[in-house]
């Protein structure tokens, strides 16, 4: 198994797990799958290239299958560029209890200790979504707090824990 940053070279493999992702768990992300679907190739391409301030990581298995994803964006106006995000944080059910997981945000947070001035990452969680919580927690994040109702989807609810790794 290896992580590295995927670049637009990777927007077929990262595209088919990603609508995956959407497909296999809708209510954890605030997108939709057909919302997504609908991307061209050429627009996959282009939010997978990297940046000064912004990557996505690919863990790919013994077979070079991509099996997990998670993006780190750092935020860019002046008065909140210490911080920086992690979205779309996704392991495939096969790979999941491997420690992947763990192994993808580890590396997200070794890169994102690179970038000058960057002081904190910042995450939201469905607040049911205990196993991500519990690597979360394990990390070092703290929660700070819980966004009532903040995604809705087929008229159902759902809170997000907002949670913070100071570095």
């Amino acid at each position: 198994m290896h992580i590295r940053i995927l670049h637009e070279r990777d927007a077929q493999l990262y595209q088919e797990l990603r609508l995956s992702s959407l497909k296999v768990s809708p209510d954890a992300f605030g997108s939709t799958y057909e919302r997504e679907v609908e991307f061209s190739l050429e627009t996959v391409a282009e939010r997978l290239k990297p940046t000064s301030g912004k990557f996505v990581l690919g863990a790919f298995d013994g077979s070079d299958s991509l099996v997990g994803i998670v993006t780190f964006v750092r935020e860019n106006s002046l008065k909140t560029a210490h911080k920086g995000n992690v979205y779309g944080m996704y392991v495939a059910p096969l790979a999941r209890g491997t420690g992947l997981g763990k192994l993808l945000m580890l590396e997200l947070i070794k890169l994102a200790r690179n970038l000058d001035g960057l002081e904190q990452i910042n995450l939201m969680v469905v607040s049911n979504n205990d196993s991500a919580k519990q690597l979360y927690l394990s990390l070092g994040f703290v929660v700070y707090g819980v966004e009532p109702n903040a995604l809705k989807f087929n008229g159902q609810y759902a809170d997000e824990d907002l949670m913070v790794l100071k570095l």
